[in-house]
Formats: C-alpha cells, sequence, structure tokens
C-alpha cells in the first residue's frame, strides 16, 4: 500500500481563520525585518501572442510564440479583423472545457511575422508593455515650455558635457571635472524631469504605469512622451535645459567629503559618444572634440581614475559579462557583436554612482526618506550552489560569514585567462540576489556600498523621478517635491518598478534572443564552437562562441547512453560509457534548429567524423532502438 502522507495545515486561531504568522502589518522574510520588496509569484498571463495560419475549412489558429507554451489556439475572429496567413496577432485567451481545443479570441493585428518591426512587436505584446500614451499626458508633453532663470541657479558657463553611446536617442547626464586641492570637484547635471512630470498629472501616471523606458536593438518604447524624452529633458548642446546638479567634492583618495545639490540652467558645450571622447583622450580629436578645451577631457579622466582607486580599495564585484550588440539594417539583423567597453564607459559609470550615493545621503541625512537601490548579500542556497560549481573546477570559496564582493572579484581575476573565465562569471552573477527598490535600506553588495539611491536618469526610470521629488523636498529645492501620498505609498511604489524593471528586461531578453535567431536561421546544419552554459535533467545549454547565442542540446539528442543529472558537479554523466558533460566544457555544436516563432534554437553535438549532411543527427533506427534502450530518453523527448 502506498505510503500516504497527511496534508500539512494550518493552525486555526480562535476564529476558525488560518493563524497569520508574523507580526499584522509586516511582510516578513527578509533578514526577519520587514521585506523591502517581496518577489511576488507569476500569474499565468490571459493574453497570448501568435502567429496566424489556417485551420480546417473556415477556422484560424494562433500559433504561440512563446517558447514555454506549446500547442496552438483556435482563434475567434470578429468581423471587423480580416486576418491573414502569417500576422501576429494579440489574442484573449477564453475558457474551454478540458475535452475541447484552447481557444483565444482576436483582440489586435500587430503586423505581419516578416516585417521588420515583427520582433520588438512580439517583445511588446508578450509582456504586457504599454505602447501609446495617453491623449491626456501627449498634451501635456506638447504644452511643455523652457524654464527661466528665475529660482535657479546659472550654470551655463560650466563645462559641462554629455558621453553617451552613439546609438542614444535622449541624453539625461551631463559631467564636469575640475581639480581642487588635492582632490577634485565634480558636477553631474541631470535633467529635471520633476519640473514638467507632476505627482498625479496624466504624465506621471503614464510614467508609473511604464515604471522605466525599454531598449531594443532597432527601437525604444519610452516612460515619457518624445515632446520631453527627445526633447525638453534631452541635454541636447548648445540649448538651454531645466537640471537638478550635484556638485561633489572628493579628497586625494576618491572618499566623497561632502555634496550639494542646486537646481539650475545648464548648456551642454559637446554631445560626446564615448569612442570620440576616449579617442579625444588617447590624442585623436576629431571635429567634435577639438574646440573643446583641453582640460575638459583630461580633468574628467583624471576625476575618473581617482574614483577608479576608491573602488579597488572598497572592493566591489567586478563581473565581466560582454554585451551582446545586435546590428540591424534595413530590417535585417547584419552582425552580432560584443559591445566595446572602454575607459570612457567606466567613467561615466563611476560620476553617476558618486552622485547616487550623494543622493542616498543627503535624503537619508536630511527627512530619512528615501527610495533605495538595494542589493542584499547572496542567499545560502545560492551561496551553496555557487561553492559547489566552484569546487568542480578546483576553485575555493571563503565561508559565509566571511563574504565579501571582494573575494568574489579575486576569484574571478584568477578565472579571467581560463578556459572557465566566461562561465565562472556566469554562474556568479546568477548565485547574486537579484537588485530590488525599496524604502528599507539593506545597502548594495555588489558595489559595496552601505547606502545607493538612482538619481541620474529620471527620463527613462520612474524611481530616480521619485529620487529627485524627494532631494526637493528634503533640499527646499520649490514646490514640487514629493508629495505626502507619494510617502506613504513609497513601498507600493518600490514594489511596483521593480516589477516593471523585470518585465522590461524579460523584453529585451527575449528580442535579443529572436533577433539572434533569425540571424542564425540561415546556418541551420553548421557547426560552431561552444562551451556548455547550463545543465539540467533534460539536456544541456550551450552558448556559441561566434555569437553568444545560446541553444539546448535535449536528452535525447546526446550520444547513445543512459545520462545521469549530477547536480552537485552540474553535470550529466553516461551510465555506461561515463562520458561526462559538465558546465563551461568546451564543445563543437551543430545548429539543428533555429524556430523564427519561439526565438528558440535547438543543437546537437558534432562527433568526430559528423558532416554536415548527417546534421549531427541519429537515422530513425538508431533513434527507435535507443529509445527502447534508455527509456529515460524517450521521456525526455515527450515532455
Amino acid at each position: 500500500m502506498r505510503n500516504m502522507k497527511k496534508p500539512f495545515k494550518h493552525k486555526k486561531d480562535k476564529s476558525g481563520k488560518p493563524e497569520k504568522r508574523g507580526k499584522p502589518g509586516k511582510k516578513f522574510g527578509h533578514r526577519g525585518k520587514a521585506a523591502p520588496a517581496p518577489h511576488r509569484e507569476r500569474v499565468e498571463s490571459t493574453r497570448v501572442v501568435g502567429v496566424i495560419a489556417k485551420g480546417t475549412g473556415e477556422t484560424w489558429i494562433l500559433q504561440s510564440t512563446n517558447k514555454r507554451e506549446r500547442g496552438d489556439y483556435l482563434l475567434h475572429v470578429k468581423g471587423r479583423f480580416t486576418p491573414e496567413v502569417g500576422q501576429i496577432a494579440l489574442a484573449e485567451k477564453t475558457h474551454s472545457q478540458k475535452w475541447r481545443a484552447r481557444e483565444a479570441k482576436l483582440v489586435e493585428i500587430l503586423g505581419d511575422i516578416n516585417s521588420p518591426r515583427a520582433v520588438s512587436m512580439i517583445a511588446i505584446a508578450t509582456n504586457d508593455i504599454p505602447m501609446d500614451f495617453p491623449k491626456e499626458a501627449v498634451d501635456e508633453a506638447n504644452a511643455a515650455q523652457p524654464v527661466t532663470l528665475e529660482g535657479r541657479v546659472d550654470l551655463r558657463q560650466i563645462p559641462l558635457v554629455t558621453i553617451d553611446g552613439a546609438d542614444a536617442r535622449d541624453f539625461d547626464d551631463a559631467v564636469f571635472a575640475e581639480p581642487n586641492g588635492d582632490g577634485w570637484h565634480l558636477m553631474v547635471a541631470i535633467a529635471d524631469v520633476s519640473h514638467y512630470v507632476k505627482p498625479n498629472s496624466a504624465l506621471d501616471k503614464a510614467a508609473y504605469e511604464r515604471g522605466n523606458s525599454t531598449y531594443f536593438p532597432d527601437r525604444v518604447v519610452p516612460m515619457l512622451p518624445e515632446a520631453l524624452s527627445n526633447e525638453l529633458c534631452s541635454l541636447k548642446p548648445n540649448v538651454d535645459r531645466a537640471c537638478m546638479a550635484v556638485h561633489l567634492w572628493l579628497d586625494k583618495e576618491g572618499e566623497l567629503t561632502k555634496w550639494e545639490f542646486v537646481r539650475g540652467v545648464m548648456k551642454s558645450h559637446a554631445r560626446l559618444t564615448y569612442e570620440q571622447a576616449q579617442a579625444a583622450h588617447d590624442g585623436h580629436p576629431d571635429d567634435t572634440t577639438r574646440p573643446l578645451p583641453d582640460s575638459v577631457l583630461k580633468n574628467l579622466y583624471g576625476a575618473f581614475r581617482c574614483l577608479l582607486d576608491a573602488r579597488g580599495k572598497r572592493g566591489t564585484l567586478e563581473l565581466d559579462l560582454p554585451e551582446r550588440k545586435v546590428a540591424i539594417t534595413d530590417g535585417k539583423v547584419t552582425s552580432i557583436s560584443v559591445r566595446e567597453r572602454l575607459d570612457s564607459h567606466r567613467l561615466i559609470e563611476e560620476f553617476m554612482i558618486t552622485a547616487n550615493v550623494a543622493a542616498a545621503a543627503q535624503l537619508e541625512n536630511k527627512s530619512g526618506i528615501c527610495l533605495y537601490r538595494v542589493h542584499d548579500r547572496p542567499s545560502e542556497e545560492k551561496l551553496a550552489a555557487l561553492r559547489d560549481f566552484l569546487d568542480s573546477i578546483g576553485i575555493s570559496l571563503v565561508p559565509p560569514k566571511q563574504l565579501h564582493p571582494r573575494f568574489l572579484t579575486q576569484i574571478l581575476q584568477n578565472a579571467a585567462n581560463t578556459e572557465h573565465a566566461q562561465v565562472v562569471n556566469e554562474v556568479m552573477l546568477r548565485s547574486q540576489s537579484q537588485a530590488i527598490y525599496s524604502p528599507e535600506n539593506v545597502g548594495h553588495f555588489g558595489l559595496a556600498l552601505a547606502k545607493y539611491a538612482h538619481f541620474t536618469s529620471p527620463i527613462r526610470r520612474y524611481a530616480d523621478l521619485i529620487v529627485h521629488r524627494g532631494l526637493i523636498r528634503a533640499c527646499k529645492l520649490g514646490d514640487d517635491g514629493l508629495s505626502e501620498r507619494e510617502i506613504e505609498k513609497l513601498q507600493d511604489i518600490a514594489d511596483h518598478i521593480s516589477g516593471t524593471e523585470r518585465r522590461s528586461s524579460s523584453a529585451e531578453r527575449e528580442a535579443t534572443d529572436r533577433f539572434i535567431t533569425l540571424f542564425m536561421a540561415d546556418r541551420v546544419g553548421s557547426v560552431f564552437a561552444a562551451r556548455i552554459s547550463g545543465v539540467t535533467r533534460f539536456g544541456l545549454f550551450a552558448r556559441l562562441n561566434e555569437t553568444g547565442a545560446d541553444g539546448i542540446i535535449p536528452m535525447n539528442s546526446l550520444p547513445d547512453d543512459y545520462y545521469f543529472h549530477d547536480e552537485k558537479r552540474q553535470a550529466l554523466v553516461g551510465k555506461r560509457t561515463k562520458k561526462t558533460y559538465q558546465l563551461a566544457q568546451p564543445l563543437m555544436v551543430r545548429l539543428a534548429m533555429a524556430d523564427r516563432l519561439t526565438g528558440s534554437m535547438s543543437l546537437t553535438i558534432a562527433e568526430a567524423g559528423d558532416t554536415d549532411e548527417a546534421g549531427g543527427k541519429e537515422t530513425k533506427g538508431e533513434s527507435r532502438a535507443n529509445s527502447k534502450k534508455y527509456p529515460q530518453n524517450r521521456r525526455h523527448k515527450r515532455r
């Protein structure tokens, strides 16, 4: 007889209701304190995005683009729609009886699957990212006017410059530096978005709903209408712009000694790209950088080196994760490359971090009310998994109580010139807690900072807009500061924008994966050098060295054997042959399938002597025999 366990039952209070644990009004689970931003359970969406196909007779089918969702939907079409095969559509799932096919009601036709807009549109619709602004918000943005000097500090003579990517569509931060005794005086000026986006206005509600801008290789879904994001709140060169600026004073060790926030009017003296700034600093100016006084870039890099020394002493976590750059020309993906990281990138990063630290400190000191950007220590479970992986490649990890980001960085530096470098970085990243927004401060583990807030991008992050309003209130810089209602709802705001950030990250990853799949679709059958990037009980994940593309190697495609999943070693081990496939192991793979619909790729292991004609696949007879001999592999094939 089967051993049946009794179901778990909650204790009940005197009223017969389940007993609540913890104190009333508190959300527990974060070091015994109120959790700053609890992760909510994933709620299944009632909407589905797919490609329209013809069914039997007069019926239509919707083929889901979600790689986690198998099967088609019977699509109900209203009279106002004229569907065509190959169109991308957004539909609402309808409840149907279990014995019937899944059904959905057509809501909107988004375009053609072969259209250049298709990839981003699928990601936008799948993740429910708002595309169109309400008319009231657009009207408010269009009615906005440039500011005057009244009540503001005149900063127009300070040679502030913006340094952004060549493809940047908005410029919301400008920088300046000059020597100050043994140390440095820095200035970071940020677009004064709070002047135009008032609490509870139509613009504010639209920005809150989006939470942040979302970036794709071919477009941006902005947090604010273009009249603000690309005009009045964009620090274009040689035009007056409203700004929130912070003066920062560093000692010779790069430590922040004091700061001052002001509300002013600035004028950018140049719009530079990262490449232009780096080339000019290296002695190769162009028509944009040549007119600037030599001291402008010289001082910026001098202050940067000072900040870099302080960062090193602080001991931050220095992950090296190359960012993939998707190049698109005339709607087609022309290349996938690694985005180059220059000192100019790090310069801007260090200036922004310093300004963010000052913002958190100012709010904490002045009002005690701050929307922090927090990054907690890794959990014990994740540290245990990291330790097991590092042990498998001969690297030791300090005990949890001694853990500091500098020790993790030392591991990364030691692995930098080995075959394990990339995967050690990736596993280290997976071991980290997720950074979130919270009114409760637990510090920023990765940056090794006791307090940190987002101040430098209110044009694209709602969190920064809240911090600006908090500073206006705390420093008495106007009557449009943080409202009492916002203070009361700060935890709800933190939870919401932490969620919208995850939503945008998911959409951006999905779009990049789909663009890469489109790029690889014409190379099915080709063999590539790769490295195992994930090990699961149903197969392996591999990352191609050339493009950084990820694909799955299903269990049933592995060479003839029964494979066990060794979770501790992060490996699959053959029962008979003892052949082992382990995380970070290099191997040659063949691209077996690139699914344009879902953006997923399937790989097979290319054995010695394997040819393109064979495609790395077994014959039907071999596959059938292996399924009988190794039922585990057949079971995984059905899943």
